[in-house]
């Protein structure tokens, strides 16, 4: 499967991508249908189809730093943003290599859509 999903030859550099922070374990990249002015996915270099999936307990924490970083750096860290992550099909998952969107440069609604 991981040699056909988007996102693993995304970090193998085999399709191009607007790369905003790469780590040791991670990649962040523009997403190509943004919902908000700045919309970044982060993604592990591992792949992970869902957080149904994930078994190291760090991984979340590594997803959600790099935003945090990625959000500073973009301008967005002191007015606010969202990250998401989301979980097979009915949540809106479409690509099965688990990513944590980060999205700021708006103002967000609650609940969320």
């Amino acid at each position: 499967m991981a040699d056909h999903c988007l996102f693993c030859r995304i970090v193998r550099k085999e399709i191009p991508a607007q790369i905003v922070a790469e780590t040791e374990d991670c990649v962040a990249f523009r997403d190509i249908n943004p919902q908000a002015p700045l919309h970044v996915l982060v993604i592990p270099r591992e792949h992970v189809a869902s957080l149904n999936e994930a078994t190291d307990p760090a991984l979340v924490g590594r997803l959600a730093l790099a935003a945090a970083d990625i959000a500073k750096r973009e301008g967005v860290a002191e007015s606010g943003y969202r990250t998401v992550i989301n979980t097979n099909a009915d949540a809106g998952q479409t690509v099965f290599h688990v990513h944590l969107h980060l999205l700021g440069g708006r103002r967000f609604s609650w609940p969320p859509g």
